[in-house]
């Protein structure tokens, strides 16, 4: 009988490990499997633009200018301020127009949306951070000036796209339009570094890219040739502004080309979307050192902000860098992502999104919950990135 009990014992223990075992198998199995199908769900269509997908975040975008609009005819303040209001009105206006070329028969309901969000990014309320920093002197106001004021090309490039898609821009605003793009060709090629100031002695190459955008979309619209400053921009972006170690761009520069930061993923991240509308390879290489940053764990991708052998704290750039990874460089990441045909990375980037912008539908409108408008207006261009891209 002792025999027998131990036999019994044995066979009992061995089916609880068995069972354990099974379980801990199962449990990781679950764990690496659930949460990327889950947040990996809407991938897919969001790649392919699926238009009742692209649609529904379009809708919210239309919806929060129409409430701006409201707010706006009824004497109140600012329902975003100073750049982040810029910011949000600028990407809306990018986005609906990507979705308008995207789908031409959208055009006529978003086109005169995109013309609304590009003027507002214009307002002096929406750039009083850039004018105090040049000490009072608005850049609008003095084109005929060298300096670089580089923080225009934010409103000169949705100016541009609006004019693209809707047949009804106002032709007051287009003779302004093209009186900032003149000036800010005259100020790049006249640059040897290729380098524009945003604040006074401070470039950013990604508000630089902007300008180069902004000029392209400019010659798409109305048939100028800016051959020459967007290949001299280009160049010297090879020569001066990218870091030949990681690929990535130098975040902050002076305009002699001095580095005053480390390369970094947000910025060139955010450059490769911008020069996707001006020069498609050049888009491209920043694309290839931005997606090096790229760390991967259970099918969940992010951006590492810094390179080897560079390190730095985060800020309004980057967002807050939780291990060194960048949340806004890992949402900029999406757009050369899509645009360049990188299905695997997008999928990948997508579930982390998914994850932390808490996708929410509401009738026929989607909203990401945690990036308020501005996370919004800026999913909405990357998501859509394609249609703008140098041909």
């Amino acid at each position: 009988m002792g025999s027998s009990d131990r036999t019994v014992r044995g066979v009992r223990g061995l089916r609880r490990a068995v069972a354990i075992g099974i379980a801990v198998v199962v449990s990781v199995a679950v764990v690496a499997t659930v949460p990327r199908w889950w947040c990996g769900r809407d991938a897919e269509e969001w790649f392919q633009g699926e238009p009742g997908r692209v649609r529904a975040l379009a809708e919210e975008l239309v919806a929060f200018e129409a409430e701006d609009d409201r707010w706006r005819a009824g004497g109140g303040r600012d329902r975003v301020v100073g750049m982040w209001g810029l910011l949000a009105h600028q990407m809306t206006a990018l986005g609906l127009a990507q979705v308008s070329l995207a789908h031409p028969e959208w055009a006529a309901r978003y086109g005169p949306v995109v013309t609304r969000a590009a003027t507002k990014s214009l307002l002096p309320q929406l750039r009083f951070e850039f004018t105090d920093a040049w000490h009072g002197r608005d850049g609008l106001a003095e084109l005929d000036s060298m300096d670089g004021h580089a923080y225009l090309s934010y409103p000169a490039l949705a100016l541009g796209m609006a004019r693209l898609v809707d047949p009804a821009f106002p032709p007051d605003l287009a003779a302004r339009h093209d009186a900032l793009i003149a000036a800010f060709e005259r100020r790049l090629l006249a640059s040897p570094t290729g380098l524009l100031d945003t604040f006074p002695g401070e470039a950013y190459p990604t508000d630089v890219a902007a300008v180069a955008a902004a000029i392209a979309v400019h010659g798409r619209v109305t048939g100028v040739d800016h051959t020459a400053v967007l290949a001299h921009w280009a160049q010297q972006v090879r020569a001066v502004q990218i870091d030949r170690r990681t690929g990535l761009v130098i975040q902050r520069m002076g305009v002699d080309g001095k580095a005053h930061d480390a390369p970094r993923a947000s910025g060139t991240g955010l450059a490769a979307y911008f020069a996707g509308f001006a020069d498609r390879a050049l888009a491209e290489e920043l694309a290839a050192g931005l997606f090096a940053q790229e760390r991967t764990v259970l099918g969940f991708s992010a951006i590492d902000e810094y390179g080897d052998g560079y390190h730095g704290p985060g800020d309004m750039d980057s967002g807050p860098l939780i291990l060194g990874i960048s949340i806004a460089a890992t949402g900029f990441a999406l757009a050369p992502a899509r645009a360049f045909g990188h299905r695997a990375l997008f999928t990948r980037l997508f579930r982390t999104t998914d994850l932390f912008g808490l996708p929410l539908q509401s009738g026929d409108r989607t909203r990401f919950a945690t990036g308020g408008v501005i996370g919004n207006a800026l999913l909405l261009a990357f998501l859509t990135s394609g249609p703008e891209l140098a041909r």
